[in-house]
């Protein structure tokens, strides 16, 4: 059966999002759009006068780019169009405070799936068949790259619904290897993209950040090897003895779901080259100076 979406969205960000849904092959999925004015207030008293009217039957909502108080029609709009799930991506710090988050949760009946991915493309299956096809398609990017010397050929076998892995993946083309992993993050500057510079305080790092890591991850992981990487020197670390760990506790990759610092049998952190960012924030917490920035080639 045809995933069908209805897409409530608003600005430019969801405009880029809607376009890349529709150049992807998907346009006859989308049943539906709302577009909500860009100057809506930002404090609702009555939600239920904002909800579309005629809304179709459908099988995932994508709210994109809707700020505070109006994303409270999305478990309404779930309600009346049978929706299975929703996605209310976050790219800006102050888009979707937590606690909004967690009441727009607790209005949406049970039986529908509601996340709220930092940025969008983090998104990865999650066992719920709504989203995960939906997933399947676009989220965290995942890229096939052929190389020699240079950077041949780069199939896009998940992408970032903005677009931007498309437009990474086509200008990497023609470059050495050893420069693609830096030139995938200066590439999403140039598309550009555009989540939020404002320090997200869960996270203690930047939205637009973390899409910059998602897309070198992707690179990595293509490849097959990384430029460069945080490491923990086993023999200095006393996350187990002491510290508990505070690596783990301030990567923000960690904080979004990622497994980016795991702890080996022996009780040490272990930092994936593949999915570290390069922020470099576990080698300033670090209190033992167990961690350091190494800067050559590392297989994955």
């Amino acid at each position: 059966m045809e995933l069908k979406i209805f897409i409530l969205t608003c600005g430019d960000y969801g405009a880029r999002i809607v376009n890349t849904i529709a150049e992807q092959g998907f346009a006859s999925n989308i049943v539906g759009l709302h577009e909500f004015p860009e100057d809506m207030p930002e404090f609702i008293d009555d939600f239920k006068s904002q909800v579309p009217e005629n809304l179709p039957e459908c099988d995932l909502i994508l709210a994109l780019d809707l700020k505070g108080d109006i994303n409270m029609v999305l478990p309404e709009v779930a309600q009346k169009s049978g929706a299975k799930a929703v996605i209310a991506p976050i790219h800006d710090p102050s888009q979707i405070p937590p606690g909004l988050q967690r009441e727009i949760i607790e209005s949406t009946p049970d039986d529908v799936l509601v996340l709220f991915p930092k940025p969008f493309c983090s998104l990865k299956p999650v066992g719920n068949p709504v989203v995960d096809e939906f997933a399947e398609e676009f989220g965290r990017p995942e890229l096939e790259i052929q190389t020699d010397d240079l950077v041949r050929k780069v199939k896009v076998l998940r992408g970032a619904p903005c677009g931007s892995t498309w437009y990474v993946a086509e200008n990497l083309e023609g470059f050495p290897v050893e420069e693609a992993e830096t030139e995938s993050g200066n590439k999403i500057h140039n598309y550009p993209c555009l989540a939020s510079m404002n320090t997200d305080p869960s996270l203690d790092d930047t939205i637009l950040h973390l899409a910059g890591y998602n897309i070198k991850e992707a690179v990595k992981r293509g490849l097959g090897f990384a430029s460069r990487s945080a490491v923990v020197l086993e023999e200095d670390c006393m996350g187990d003895v002491d510290c508990d760990h505070n690596c783990r506790d301030v990567c923000p990759q960690v904080k979004t779901g990622a497994k980016t610092i795991t702890i080996n049998d022996s009780g040490k952190a272990i930092i994936d080259p593949a999915s570290c960012g390069c922020c470099e924030i576990c080698i300033r917490e670090c209190p033992y100076g167990a961690i350091e920035l190494i800067e050559e080639r590392m297989d994955i």
